[in-house]
């Protein structure tokens, strides 16, 4: 259950990064709350680094494909069987190291504390703890 509630939280965080990725909408716009904002000259700039792509495509976007998955995978309980979680697993260990270069990054190349960069980080690195520990 935990793992679906992280994996929705997720998936609003990189839903709202998508769509400021792809201009859909503004990145403080006032209809989101004040502590999720981005401010153009900060969170809102790393969305366009080329280190906020994979293979083109933006890092939100995937993210929001594995959270669906994750989700997809407890509703339908089959995400601890066999071959499933040993996918899941090696997905979300590549979430969490890439969220370690990218955390990297935001701290000293680019210096921009972007919260919602580091929530986001921190629950893909629950998630996969919680994956460990469901095997």
């Amino acid at each position: 259950m935990w793992i679906s509630i992280l994996a929705a939280l997720s998936f609003l965080i990189s839903s709202y990064f998508t769509a400021v990725a792809y201009r859909w909408i503004k990145p403080d716009a006032n209809w989101i709350p004040s502590f999720c904002r981005m401010g153009e000259q900060t969170c809102a700039s790393i969305v366009f680094t080329p280190r906020a792509r994979v293979l083109g495509l933006p890092n939100s976007l995937l993210g929001q494909v594995f959270y669906v998955a994750l989700i997809a995978a407890v509703v339908g309980n089959f995400l601890f069987t066999t071959p499933f979680v040993y996918f899941y697993l090696l997905v979300s260990l590549v979430t969490v190291l890439l969220g370690i270069y990218l955390s990297y990054s935001l701290l000293f190349l680019t210096r921009v504390p972007c919260k919602l960069c580091f929530t986001s980080h921190a629950i893909n690195l629950v998630i996969f703890i919680l994956l460990v520990i469901g095997l």
